[in-house]
């Protein structure tokens, strides 16, 4: 009797995984009032609009509410007990991009406990998603290698096509995507980049943590090394880019690597549409209207910081 290669049992195992994570979405009937968390992190230092110690760019909250989705801002420096909480009464998590060490900010304590939230949601079948843009790409793989692997790249204010993956075509993310959208993204320098550090594919390759959790949609090249630019999780319903889709449609700060071209803005709205249907696959609600009320974004006023900055407006929190 013939024994299955490791090869082919991981293959299996994806599979089957793959297939639970698809099942376990769909047996839920849809939340069309999804409200998706945004995770705050330190100000940025120099930044002289900055008001309290935290803050969300609006582009990020833009992004979703232009999907169908309400926001919750989620503050650093909060206790476990808050966090879960929280957790327990959102429908999703976009972990936005910035620039705060990945290891030892209050961005990253705050990240890794909804990330093990969510796992272990996940597992009992509660359906949580996850979106992780360029910083939050990065937060995404040190906590699933629990280390950082991130390497330098000359990829800051660049605009690429992406190097799309036999995988994409078939992945959670992309599979809906129109065919001219997906040809456009392939073809033409539309996805901005505005990251130093990325995931390279040696990096990736080597570890098994990162290789069993995540799958490969699309990769790019600065010209000597070969990166990590879109994945999601085998068996959770976790995203990442290491580009921008919201720059295209929210920010408007001129220099190189901005676009704003049709396909661009139609990339934008397809990946914010796609984590927003995600989020409808979840049932968590507040505990009255009351306090989803006074937890929405709605109850903070974003500050113009002038068209010249890297974020046209920001949220500001204590």
């Amino acid at each position: 009797m013939c024994r299955p290669t490791a090869a082919l049992c991981a293959v299996l195992s994806a599979c089957l995984c793959a297939a639970h994570l698809c099942a376990a979405g769909r047996s839920q009937q849809l939340n069309h009032r999804p409200v998706i968390g945004v995770l705050a992190q330190e100000n940025l230092p120099g930044d002289q609009f900055a008001r309290g110690s935290s803050y969300i760019a609006a582009s990020y909250v833009k992004y979703l509410e232009g999907a169908g989705a309400r926001v919750v801002p989620i503050r650093i420096n909060r206790t476990e007990e808050e966090y879960a909480n929280t957790f327990n009464s959102i429908n999703g998590l976009l972990l936005p991009g910035g620039d705060i060490d990945l290891q030892t900010s209050q961005f990253s304590r705050a990240a890794r406990i909804f990330y093990r939230l969510s796992l272990k949601a996940n597992d009992a079948r509660d359906y949580f998603p996850i979106w992780g843009t360029c910083q939050g790409f990065q937060q995404l793989t040190v906590l699933t290698a629990n280390k950082n692997l991130l390497t330098l790249t000359d990829t800051k204010a660049v605009a690429l096509p992406l190097t799309l993956t036999p995988a994409a075509q078939s992945s959670r993310l992309f599979q809906s995507f129109p065919k001219d959208l997906l040809q456009s993204l392939a073809e033409e320098n539309i996805t901005s980049n505005f990251h130093s550090w990325s995931l390279s594919m040696q990096n990736y390759s080597r570890n098994n943590k990162l290789k069993r959790f995540y799958k490969i949609l699309s990769t790019n090249n600065d010209g000597k090394k070969e990166f990590i630019s879109t994945m999601e999780a085998y068996r959770y319903p976790f995203y990442a880019v290491q580009w921008h889709p919201e720059k295209s449609s929210f920010e408007w700060v001129d220099k190189p690597g901005m676009i704003h071209s049709t396909a661009a803005v139609e990339a934008c709205f397809y990946t914010g549409s796609f984590f927003v249907s995600e989020a409808m696959k979840n049932q968590h609600h507040f505990s009255s209207p009351e306090e989803e009320e006074r937890a929405l974004i709605y109850n903070f006023s974003p500050v113009y910081r002038g068209a010249h900055t890297i974020f046209v407006q920001n949220y500001y929190f204590d």
